[in-house]
């Protein structure tokens, strides 16, 4: 969706851009898909950080989306679009026919008051869901299973989608938005369509409090620490690392090393790695 510029009134709103948020039409979720979330700040059940630069942020609610799409060969329609703060994308609420309520994640093209179905024959339009055997190559798919009936899993990010390449017996071959292609068993389901709020990667916060609004605390670079705190400090003024290459604060090699294991089980799906 559009993005909305600031004029440099003060420091904060210099650089600054959001979404202009015109494609929401209510701004209050559904009481009963929504769910108390719980923060642990990148702590394990032990209480330690495990992951780091996270803390604080605005209180939010979890709202409970449809991933599986299992309400087969029931139409619904889209009461409203709303925003999620608990992901890049927005989501649309669903009414189906026999009175449930549902979330679903918002293509780019869905409006209010359009019908959507899942089931293995239903039409080829945004917002669908279908098995990848009856989805036609070429077409813009978005949340796809891995394995069937566990749910959507692959591609449910801002302005993301799949292709659909190629069938060939019991697998289908889709190219993913890393441009890794790889097979997915035919009957695992996938949704017709490109993903909404394209141009989120495009918004500049303008500030540090709005990264902290978000929950994200201030990362500190390693070469500005002390040694003991980090591989890549001490020295005299603006030293180099002294490695022959970038580490971890825990010595392990960073910076484009990769991290996928050697032997994983899904290699034998993959057919091109993605770049």
């Amino acid at each position: 969706m559009p993005i909305k510029i600031y004029k440099p009134y003060t420091a904060g709103t210099r650089n600054r851009s959001v979404s202009d948020f015109l494609e929401i039409t209510c701004s209050t979720p559904q009481k009963n898909l929504t769910v108390k979330k719980t923060r642990h700040v990148g702590r394990n059940n032990q209480g330690r950080i495990t992951t780091r630069h996270k803390g604080g942020g605005h209180k939010q609610k979890y709202r409970i989306i449809d991933f599986k799409r299992n309400k087969k060969n029931i139409e619904g329609y889209v009461a409203s679009i709303q925003y999620d703060p608990n992901r890049n994308v927005r989501i649309c609420l669903i009414h189906y026919i026999d009175g449930e309520k549902r979330y679903i994640l918002h293509p780019i093209s869905l409006k209010v008051g359009v019908k959507v179905v899942a089931g293995d024959n239903v039409p080829i339009e945004a917002g669908n869901s279908l098995p990848l055997s009856s989805i036609p190559l070429g077409t813009q798919i978005h949340n796809i299973e891995i394995f069937p009936g566990r749910g959507g899993q692959l591609v449910r990010a801002a302005g993301g989608y799949a292709q659909v390449v190629a069938k060939d017996g019991a697998f289908v071959t889709i190219k993913l938005p890393s441009n890794e292609v790889r097979m997915i068993q035919k009957n695992c389901y996938a949704t017709i369509g490109q993903l909404g709020n394209i141009e989120h990667n495009n918004i500049i916060s303008g500030k540090a409090g709005r990264s902290r609004w978000l929950g994200i605390r201030p990362t500190v670079r390693g070469i500005v620490m002390n040694p003991c705190d980090h591989p890549h400090g001490g020295g005299e003024g603006r030293s180099p690392i002294g490695r022959s290459r970038p580490v971890t604060p825990w010595g392990k090699p960073a910076l484009g090393v990769k991290t996928r294991s050697k032997n994983k089980y899904s290699d034998f799906y993959i057919i091109r790695g993605r770049k």
